[in-house]
């Protein structure tokens, strides 16, 4: 089946290595589009809750399709996350087509769009991280048992049920602190001058106007792939919500490249076209003269000019 273009995807809070992941169904979704760009918004890596124990094929298989992308021509871009929060050491690396930061700002046919994962919001991390900790073991947990109850009332013909979904809905101060975090980046995105915001972290997908005093954007949150299985598409001037749930994506299931490969040589694929750039680069200008090429192969000013 053809894959679809677009211009950009976002993910994000993909938590592979932990136990609500779903990873089989985004290596679904990412062998189905070819995009320009790939942001992977934070949490893709769940570094918090890792354990050499638990890693399935499919969790591995992910990052070699990720890899795959870049080495094929996708521009990778790795935003950090609080449970990826040790990758922000290597903020600004660049290997290839894959890049590591934490925030990025991107014009899109004339807007600014302000994209960050969103955790710099959360008091509860930045004052008592081994709190936020305990809460996310307890999260992976309650999807744990989630999944096995959805599996009885699966067996039963009866539709799947979210606990955790059903927590946050019914505790106010749940919902209070989304209505808070939505409020606080789209305020911040106004007071700055972007035209669009763009997170994940809460796990609420979301693509609304927001309206202050001062001016207006658009929110964007990419939510995530453990219990919405969702993630932000732009293309065609436009910005949508993609919902797995709302794709039949069968086919695109089997991926034979990346079967065929093991993780080295996905990495090897990725230095040596950068080994390759870098080589075209530094070549002279066909036809130049060379005594009067600068360092870099360019013609210096004077007669070669």
């Amino acid at each position: 089946m053809k894959k679809r273009k677009l211009e950009l995807a976002v993910i994000s809070d993909v938590h592979l290595g932990t136990y609500g992941c779903h990873a089989d169904e985004l290596i679904a979704y990412l062998n189905s589009i070819d995009p320009k760009k790939l942001i992977l918004n934070g949490d893709i890596i769940d570094i918090w809750q890792f354990s050499k124990r638990y890693f399935p094929a499919s969790h591995l298989k992910v990052l070699k399709k990720l890899i795959g992308m870049a080495a094929k021509g996708t521009e990778v871009i790795y935003i950090t996350g609080n449970h990826d929060e040790m990758l922000r050491k290597f903020a600004d690396t660049t290997m290839g087509n894959v890049t590591i930061t934490n925030k990025l700002v991107l014009n899109l046919d004339g807007k600014k769009a302000w994209i960050f994962h969103g955790d710099v919001f959360d008091i509860s991390i930045q004052n008592a991280k081994w709190l936020a900790k305990l809460g996310g073991y307890g999260y992976d947990m309650l999807i744990l048992l989630n999944r096995s109850a959805n599996w009885f009332l699966k067996g039963m013909g009866k539709e799947k049920y979210s606990l955790s979904k059903r927590i946050k809905n019914s505790v106010k101060s749940a919902v209070k602190y989304i209505n808070n975090f939505e409020k606080t980046a789209g305020d911040l995105a106004i007071e700055n001058g972007y035209d669009y915001v763009v997170c994940g972290h809460i796990h609420q997908p979301k693509k609304e106007r927001y309206e202050n005093k001062i001016g207006r954007c658009t929110y964007l949150n990419s939510g995530d792939w453990v219990e919405n299985l969702t993630a932000l598409e732009y293309s065609f001037k436009r910005w949508k919500v993609y919902y797995y749930s709302q794709d039949k994506l069968s086919p695109f299931f089997v991926d034979d490249d990346v079967k065929e490969m093991d993780i080295n040589q996905l990495i090897a694929s990725i230095t040596s076209a950068q080994a390759e750039k870098t080589k075209k680069e530094k070549e002279p200008i066909a036809g130049a003269d060379d005594d009067i090429l600068d360092d870099q192969g360019f013609p210096q000013d004077g007669d070669g000019v």
